[in-house]
């Protein structure tokens, strides 16, 4: 279980001046602990930190930053079912999910520290004309400096690890504001964190409320902002960012095509789980399911069935795949987009109550494309099932989407495949599989409202260097 209340940290140090975040066990809603929520002053000091520590973490031998990160590795390791248990309560994730979400923590860090001895410049010959035939250039990548990290309540341990992993690899001393729905997680990357010679001011982990932390965003001192959440929230950081450099990873509206010459029996146990693993809280979590027509009915009956197989409870218990959602208002806001189809025609094929946050799983059928269920971000358990009888036309109706983060295609076709990957605009096109899939070191990121920028540790770490050129003249002898 967890402890009775928790610190946060400011410049490598545990603080607690308060304790007045409760944070609710997301399956009964009975307060499980408490921690300080740091003010305007105290987030001040710890990006004056952050700054003051830029010198010294660029100058970290990579050894050094390699030596931190294996430490994590290791303690999460030794710590993991106390991670997945305080993941399990703060998030409400089902257990399961809370260990697997744990493994990748671990995955993420250790993958940094692999990256963390590889950060390799270039020699740059100049000679392209005879101005320059006494001239070489090299170029090699240098810290950006201190970095502002938001992080969201869905992946607290993972979403938070893909922000401070690739930072602790080149050199950044960052501020971190974890959700306040679920800080726990970030809490204790900070306590082992706090167990490392990194300098002083290296982190420091902040929970706020968002009203109060409009430095983490304006301060010209840090000078990159990684957010991770919703559109709205994300783009008006964006707006007020200043000089600093922003890294968007915003919603989705994920689509998956389900061709006719599929493994349907495959594709439905994927889709299933790329729909509801998580309650659905997912932003490339499967939204709508575009089916061929060949292959509609009996897919159709195939998902139904594993759907209505999904154990909703209590995510403490090993058995359960559906927990609930992370509040009854957004459990509340869903049920209202479902009702919503309903009433404007739509068939409910599975699903649909509520029970506080507590969500059926829901697939619906003959939804008009109009609807917030369909063009918003659902961000619960809710999926839309179309059919198609033309694989491009199917393409563009995934492409008819504010969002572009990553799609599913389940073909044989080579050609297909391909084409899918040319014509999509997401950020990644998963063939095979559900758009739910990731590997926490590929390229991971959006276009259109679904942000900028790329995270996985080697791209992540790109945005949070700077190329350094040095040219060097050779006189003439």
């Amino acid at each position: 279980m967890l402890e009775k209340t928790y610190p946060m940290y400011v410049g490598n140090e545990a603080e607690a001046p308060n304790h007045d975040l409760e944070v609710v066990d997301k399956f009964t809603g009975e307060v499980a602990t408490r921690v300080p929520l740091a003010d305007g002053a105290t987030i001040d000091r710890a990006i004056g930190l952050a700054a003051e520590a830029t010198a010294p973490m660029a100058a970290m031998p990579a050894y050094e930053r390699q030596n931190v990160l294996m430490h994590c590795v290791r303690r999460f390791e030794e710590r993991a079912e106390e991670l997945a248990m305080a993941l399990c309560i703060e998030a409400g994730k089902p257990i399961k999910d809370s260990r697997g979400e744990v493994t990748r923590l671990v995955d993420t860090f250790r993958v940094a520290a692999e990256e963390s001895v590889r950060m390799t410049g270039e020699v740059l010959p100049l000679d392209i004309s005879a101005r320059a035939k006494d001239y070489t250039g090299m170029w090699k990548r240098v810290p950006i400096g201190a970095c502002s990290f938001i992080s969201p309540f869905n992946f607290p341990l993972n979403l938070a690890a893909h922000k401070v992993a690739p930072a602790l690899a080149v050199g950044c001393p960052f501020v971190l504001k974890p959700a306040s729905l679920t800080p726990i997680g970030a809490i204790i990357i900070g306590e082992v964190l706090a167990e490392t010679d990194l300098p002083k001011g290296a982190f420091s982990i902040l929970p706020a409320r968002r009203d109060g932390a409009d430095l983490f965003t304006t301060d010209d001192r840090l000078k990159l902002l990684s957010f991770t959440g919703s559109p709205g929230v994300g783009w008006d950081l964006k707006s007020r960012a200043g000089k600093k450099q922003v890294v968007l990873e915003l919603g989705g509206n994920a689509a998956v095509v389900v061709d006719a010459d599929a493994d349907l029996d495959d594709a439905a146990s994927r889709i299933v789980f790329g729909a509801f693993y998580q309650s659905g809280q997912s932003c490339i979590g499967v939204q709508r399911i575009l089916i061929h027509e060949e292959v509609y009915d009996a897919f159709r009956e195939k998902l139904v069935a594993a759907t209505r197989d999904l154990k909703t409870g209590d995510p403490k218990d090993d058995d359960t795949f559906i927990g609930p959602m992370i509040s009854e208002k957004e459990a509340t806001r869903l049920e209202g987009w479902i009702d919503a189809a309903r009433e404007a025609g739509a068939v409910v094929l599975c699903g649909g109550k509520r029970d506080g946050a507590m969500l059926e799983a829901t697939l619906l059928e003959d939804v008009p494309r109009n609807l917030d269920v369909v063009q918003q971000e659902a961000f619960g358990p809710v999926a839309i099932l179309s059919s198609f009888s033309d694989f491009d036309a199917a393409l563009d109706e995934v492409n008819d989407s504010a969002f572009g983060l990553q799609a599913g295609v389940f073909t044989r076709d080579l050609y297909k495949a391909q084409r899918a990957w040319n014509t999509l605009e997401v950020g990644g096109v998963v063939i095979g599989d559900v758009p739910s899939w990731r590997v926490d070191h590929m390229p991971y990121g959006g276009v259109k409202d679904s942000g900028l920028g790329r995270e996985g540790i080697r791209f992540a770490m790109e945005d949070m260097t700077e190329i350094r050129l040095m040219v060097v003249r050779t006189p003439p002898s």
